[in-house]
């Protein structure tokens, strides 16, 4: 019980865009962040963002996770994993080193999965010293 009260603090959301809210531009945040409105731009952040049931993004995003159970168009750059439930559709380009797919999603997508850019680099130079 400890463990799963401390999972859900972490989880907060932090920022929201509600259904009837429609954004273009550059999104920038800490924390959680759900889209439930229409969002087009781009999207920096090294946390989790949620595309909730409603939500429809058009975006080049870049996140530490991407939850999808609206809709994506363009491309996702996940540090650490992209998770498409059964109701989630995602057209563009996936890079992530983890993907989770629930039966039902839909996906017209390009999908690397590789470890971290970051993490092979300084991998490569300890091996090479």
């Amino acid at each position: 019980m400890k463990d799963r009260k401390i999972e859900m603090d972490e989880g907060k959301i932090s920022g929201f865009f509600d259904r009837d809210s429609e954004f273009n531009g550059e999104l920038t945040f800490r924390g959680s962040f759900r889209i439930d409105g229409n969002f087009k731009g781009k999207i920096n952040s090294e946390t989790l963002l949620v595309v909730g049931d409603t939500g429809r993004v058009e975006a080049e995003i870049k996140a530490g996770q991407v939850v999808v159970n609206g809709e994506v168009k363009g491309s996702i750059q996940a540090f650490e994993l992209v998770e498409i439930h059964g109701k989630g559709r995602v057209i563009g380009t996936i890079h992530t080193p983890r993907i989770i797919v629930e039966d039902g999603a839909y996906l017209e997508v390009t999908c690397q999965t590789a470890e971290n850019s970051e993490g092979q680099s300084s991998k490569s130079k300890e091996d090479v010293s």
